[in-house]
């Protein structure tokens, strides 16, 4: 039987938010072009390049070589919190990825007939 949790990774998309209780929330059938679609775009979008501005701050900081554990403590903070967020959009958009044509992912059909392309 298949895991209900699993499933609704499959029919839905997850958001790039989580609700009040931290859940995650999902989008079900959903051709990508309404408007809660077009919003979770833009929230993807604008964690994409907090997560950009915050590799910059990182380099900057370690660059200086000089820094207090107040501001060494809320990068790692911003950090954390970003690559989670960018965790959150892969696994997403992964799950929205169209299945393989074969069955393994570490044999193309070439290879389990027996025949390689030249």
């Amino acid at each position: 039987m298949t895991d209900p949790k699993r499933q609704v990774l499959h029919d839905g998309r997850l958001l790039p938010w989580s609700s009040l209780e931290g859940k995650p929330c999902y989008l079900l059938a959903s051709d990508g072009t309404g408007y809660v679609s077009r919003m979770a775009d833009r929230v993807e979008a604008e964690q994409l390049d907090t997560a950009a501005q915050l590799i910059e701050e990182a380099h900057d900081v370690l660059r200086e070589r000089c820094w207090t554990p107040g501001e060494i403590h809320l990068l790692t903070s911003d950090l954390t919190a970003s690559l989670s967020n960018v965790r959150r959009i892969a696994v997403s958009r992964g799950a929205r990825l169209p299945a393989p044509a074969y069955d393994s992912p570490d044999r193309a059909p070439a290879e389990r007939e027996g025949t390689r392309p030249v």
